[in-house]
C-alpha cells in the first residue's frame, strides 16, 4: 500500500533544512552567484549577446514556459508543485553553464558573454518565479542584476478603524510602485550589475532532528 500523500500544509523540521541547504543554497543561490559575478568580473554590467546557439534557445524557451505550468499551479494553491516546477528550471540553468563552461571560453568573447547573457536573462525569469516564496531573496536579486526600488512590495497588518464599530486588522501593501510582474521580461545588456553575496547560509542539518529551541522536536 502506499504512503499518505504529501500535502501543501505538511511541514517537518528535516525538510525544511533539506530544501534550505539543498535548493536554495546549492541550486538557486549558488546559479545568482556563480552568473552575476561572472558577468560582474568579465564585463561589470549585463552582456550584450551574440548568435544564440540551439542550447540557448531550449533554455530560454523552458524559462518562459515555465510561467504559465507555474502560474497555473499558484492557481490551483498547488504550491509545493509550483516550486517544484521553478525550481526545475534552476536546474536546467545550473546544468547548462555546467556545460557551456563560460569561464573557459577566452577565444572567443561573444560567445562567452551569450553565454552570460543567457544565463543572467534566466535568473531574472527564475527570480521572478520564485518571488511569491522568496520575496525578501528576490529583491537581493533584482538589485544585484541591476535594478533599483521595490521589486514586490510585502503585504502589511494595519488596523482601519469604522465609525460605529470596533478596529479590525486588514491585510494590505503599498503594490503600486512595485516592478514584479508575471512575465519575462528581457534583460537590459550593458545594466551595471553589482557583486552579488550569499543569498542563503546553510543551516546545521542537526536542525532537522532537533528542531529550534523555540519549537523543540518532540520523540
Amino acid at each position: 500500500m502506499a504512503g499518505p500523500e504529501t500535502t501543501d500544509s505538511d511541514f517537518t523540521w528535516d525538510e525544511f533544512v533539506r530544501r534550505t541547504n539543498f535548493e536554495l543554497a546549492n541550486e538557486w543561490g549558488n546559479l545568482v552567484h556563480r552568473s552575476i559575478s561572472m558577468a560582474y568580473r568579465n564585463n561589470g554590467a549585463v552582456p550584450t549577446p551574440g548568435t544564440l546557439l540551439d542550447v540557448d534557445h531550449e533554455l530560454l524557451r523552458a524559462s518562459r514556459n515555465a510561467f504559465d505550468t507555474v502560474g497555473t499551479l499558484l492557481g490551483r494553491n498547488r504550491f509545493k508543485l509550483a516550486i517544484t516546477e521553478a525550481m526545475r528550471v534552476v536546474g536546467a540553468a545550473n546544468k547548462y553553464i555546467s556545460e557551456t563552461e563560460p569561464w573557459k571560453i577566452k577565444d572567443n568573447l561573444e560567445r562567452r558573454d551569450t553565454v552570460l547573457h543567457t544565463a543572467l536573462q534566466v535568473v531574472s525569469d527564475a527570480n521572478t518565479l520564485l518571488t511569491p516564496f522568496l520575496p525578501h531573496a528576490a529583491q537581493k536579486v533584482h538589485e544585484a542584476l541591476g535594478g533599483s526600488g521595490v521589486w514586490a512590495a510585502e503585504p502589511e497588518i494595519r488596523e482601519v478603524t469604522e465609525v460605529g464599530g470596533p478596529d479590525y486588522p486588514v491585510i494590505m501593501g503599498d503594490y503600486a510602485g512595485e516592478q514584479a510582474r508575471w512575465e519575462s521580461r528581457p534583460i537590459t545588456p550593458e545594466t551595471p550589475l553589482q557583486q552579488p553575496t550569499p543569498l542563503f547560509p546553510k543551516l546545521d542539518e542537526t536542525l532537522g532532528e532537533t528542531g529550534p529551541e523555540w519549537s523543540p522536536i518532540e520523540r
